[in-house]
C-alpha cells in the first residue's frame, strides 16, 4: 500500500474497537488525516460522535458505530459492509479483579465475553474479509492488532480473569500470525503497561511508568509499521513481567497477594 502522504502511518482504511475512550481513542486521533478513513466502533454514543468530531476536524473521514463486541452478528456484519480494511484494532476490553476480597461470578464472565470472544468476534470476521482483498505493495492484505496488555505475562492473583483473557488473546494472536502471514495477513499482539484510562483509574495500587495513551498510540503504531509480531512497552515494566511471571507459582502468588486487589 502506499503511504499516504498527509499522514505519517501508510494505513487509510482503519476499523478500532473500544474508540470512544483510552486507547482507542488516542489511536483514532494519531490516525486521523486526510484521505484516511475510520470505522470506530464502541458502546457510548456520545462519547463515540465526539472522537468522530475529532477526527473530522484533522480531515478524516470518520463513521462512528454504536456496536457491542459481545454480538458476534452485529460484528460481522458492521466489518463485511466496511469496505477494503487495512488495519483493523480489536481493543475493547473490560476490567475486573478482587477489590473486595474475591472475584465475583459475573465479573469473570463479562472480561471473558468482552476481552476473548469480543476480540474474536472482532478479528475473524476482519480477517476473513481481508483474505478476499488483493495484496498490497508490500505483500499484506491487511493487518489485525489484538490489544492485549503486559498483564498477559502475570498470573496476579488480584485481576485473575484479567490476566488470563489477554493471555489468551496474546497468545492467540501470535500463534495465528504465523500461518495466516502465508496469505498476506499479519497479526500484532500489542501488549502495553499501565496506561492512564478510566480502566486504570480505579487501581488503587502504584502504577510503574504510567503512561499517557497518546504515548501508547505512538508506540503502537509505530511497532505495527515496524512489522513487530509483540508490541510490549514500556520495556522495564515488560522485563519485570516477564521475570515476574517466571517466578514459581507459590513465590509469585505471596509476593503479589501483599498488594491490593483490582477493583
Amino acid at each position: 500500500m502506499q503511504a499516504n502522504p498527509k499522514s505519517p502511518w501508510p494505513w487509510r482504511h482503519i476499523l478500532i474497537t473500544g474508540a470512544s475512550s483510552g486507547i482507542g481513542r488516542a489511536l483514532a486521533e494519531a490516525l486521523a488525516a486526510p484521505g484516511v478513513t475510520l470505522h470506530l466502533g464502541g458502546r457510548d454514543a456520545a462519547r463515540l460522535a465526539e472522537v468522530a468530531a475529532a477526527c473530522t476536524a484533522k480531515g478524516a473521514n470518520a463513521l462512528p458505530h454504536q456496536a457491542d463486541v459481545r454480538d458476534a452478528a452485529a460484528m460481522a456484519g458492521w466489518i463485511n459492509a466496511a469496505g477494503p480494511l487495512d488495519l483493523v484494532f480489536a481493543n475493547a476490553g473490560i476490567g475486573a479483579g478482587t477489590g473486595l476480597g474475591f472475584e465475583r461470578p459475573d465479573d469473570a464472565r463479562a472480561v471473558f465475553e468482552t476481552n476473548v470472544t469480543g476480540v474474536l468476534n472482532t478479528a475473524l470476521p476482519a480477517i476473513a474479509a481481508m483474505a478476499l482483498q488483493p495484496p498490497g505493495a508490500d505483500g499484506v492484505r491487511g493487518r489485525v492488532a489484538v490489544v492485549a496488555s503486559i498483564a498477559a505475562f502475570v498470573a496476579a492473583p488480584g485481576a485473575p480473569s484479567y490476566c488470563a483473557a489477554k493471555a489468551a488473546v496474546q497468545r492467540w494472536a501470535e500463534a495465528l500470525d504465523a500461518t495466516e502471514r502465508h496469505r498476506g495477513i499479519r497479526l500484532h499482539s500489542i501488549c502495553p503497561g499501565y496506561i492512564r484510562t478510566p480502566l486504570t483509574a480505579r487501581n488503587r495500587f502504584p502504577m510503574p511508568m504510567l503512561m499517557e495513551p497518546e504515548e501508547a498510540a505512538r508506540r503502537t503504531l509505530a511497532g505495527i509499521a515496524a512489522g513487530r509480531l509483540r508490541v510490549a512497552y514500556p520495556w522495564p515494566v515488560y522485563a519485570m513481567a516477564r521475570l515476574v511471571g517466571g517466578l514459581p507459582p507459590v513465590w509469585r502468588a505471596a509476593m503479589m497477594q501483599r498488594f491490593p486487589g483490582k477493583d
